[in-house]
């Protein structure tokens, strides 16, 4: 048995007390964080080494902010900043053979603010419901507090918590508990697959082998994030750079939440219809650092930038993973101009030869002609051709996508309002003409 771990996120709902208390915590941790950075990137530009971990604990433990800390939870903070600077030398590695092309650079300092604090299972107690988490050393010494307490999630098990995680958004705090979990052995073929195209309005096209296609509706989203940076530009009018207030950090926290609800919600849609019609492969077609290299001008780029795709790529393949399902990431260059139904050649980023010319053409939006005449859907024949960039590789057959799943696709909205009845809306003109 193959055991995954899950996260959950929960508001903490903090009073006077309890807000001072979770503060302080999470600003010790940034300032802590910022004293292991400070010695790490010294020795880097001093000795031209790297920080080892042993060496990073033993100078950190006469710190003062990491005796605020409890020790398990000062220790995971350097061990983030150790990993960070391990994370630096594989890139100045690959740097070094020719493999990447910017030079990376040493991790930097947080700015004054608050870093979230982390308390493994073995620093937890659970009493009557309440899980009592340990303060530091000084911090009981100080204030004559070792400890302070969050409920507990009523939909997890306490025995199967792994570690607990504090931590500090938008002027809000959450506690983020991370437990484990099993994967799903599923009926699924995974002859049958299932292509992602992702776009702005159609924020997912989803097509199968299997003769279903559906278009996740992305305007909703769009409309958020117009709606957000609308509202921002408002306040930050003739404002100093840097400028944040309570008003700003309410309504991001409420576009954060929203975003995170769309993303669960898609990534649900798309595993339930795999599971549904026994697909056990998601082939998602993805350009590699294509949001810094996008052009497509100022207000293009802001809507297309902020859709947050990369995350939403992220929860599908955890979620394939909880469910045994096979995901693929691959590069779709060409395949939105390519006719699937044509058979056009499919060739990769910065391989197109001067003489490639696509069969079909996409006459106007979302609608794409083919060299046999069939106006099918644009997205659709994306979605096809992802699929079709791997299906050599793999051994797929393609033969049962059919002209109705390239035709007419399914949209899905991501939040479903109720609509007015036809009485209620004459009713309202006739109100209105009063």
């Amino acid at each position: 048995m193959i055991y995954l771990y899950g996260c959950q996120q929960v508001l903490i709902h903090v009073d006077k007390d309890l807000k001072a208390i979770l503060e302080f915590i999470c600003s010790e941790a940034n300032k802590l964080s910022n004293c292991a950075v400070y010695y790490a990137r010294q020795i880097w530009f001093k000795a031209k080494r790297y920080i080892t971990k042993f060496e990073l604990d033993s100078e950190m433990k006469s710190n003062r902010h990491f005796q605020t800390l409890y020790s398990q939870a000062a220790q995971q903070l350097c061990h983030s900043v150790y990993e960070s600077f391990a994370s630096f030398k594989q890139l100045n590695a690959l740097y070094n053979r020719g493999e990447l092309a910017d030079k990376p650079r040493p991790p930097k300092y947080r700015k004054n603010g608050f870093n979230l604090v982390s308390y493994p299972k073995q620093a937890l107690k659970l009493n009557d419901g309440q899980v009592r988490i340990p303060l530091g050393s000084q911090v009981k010494a100080w204030f004559k507090l070792d400890s302070f307490s969050l409920p507990m999630p009523s939909n997890l098990r306490f025995e199967d918590i792994k570690k607990v995680r504090i931590l500090p958004k938008n002027r809000c705090f959450y506690a983020e508990f991370v437990y484990k979990t099993t994967t799903v052995k599923p009926d699924v073929d995974k002859s049958n697959v299932l292509g992602i195209d992702h776009g702005l309005n159609n924020w997912l096209t989803c097509l199968s082998n299997v003769g279903t296609s559906f278009i996740v509706d992305g305007k909703h989203i769009k409309s958020l994030n117009r709606w957000y940076n609308k509202q921002v530009a408002t306040i930050k009018e003739n404002k100093s750079q840097g400028f944040w207030s309570n008003k700003l950090a309410t309504i991001t926290e409420k576009r954060n939440r929203q975003i995170r609800d769309a993303i669960n919600k898609v990534g649900r849609i798309v595993i339930n219809h795999c599971l549904d019609n026994r697909i056990g492969r998601v082939i998602f077609g993805w350009g590699q650092g294509i949001k810094q290299e996008i052009n497509l001008g100022k207000k293009r780029n802001q809507q297309f930038v902020q859709i947050p795709t990369a995350r939403l790529k992220g929860r599908i393949e955890q979620l394939c993973q909880q469910y045994s399902i096979e995901f693929v990431e691959t590069e779709e260059a060409n395949t939105s101009a390519a006719s699937f139904v044509d058979a056009d050649t499919l060739p990769k980023h910065g391989e197109k030869p001067d003489s490639w010319k696509s069969s079909g053409r996409r006459i106007k939006r979302g609608l794409f002609r083919t060299a046999m005449n069939w106006y099918i859907n644009a997205d659709c024949n994306g979605a096809a051709n992802i699929i079709r960039k791997v299906s050599t590789t793999l051994g797929l057959d393609l033969s049962g996508v059919s002209r109705g799943a390239l035709t007419h696709p399914t949209r899905i909205c991501i939040w479903v309002t109720a609509k007015k009845k036809p009485s209620d809306v004459v009713l309202t003109r006739r109100v209105a003409s009063f």
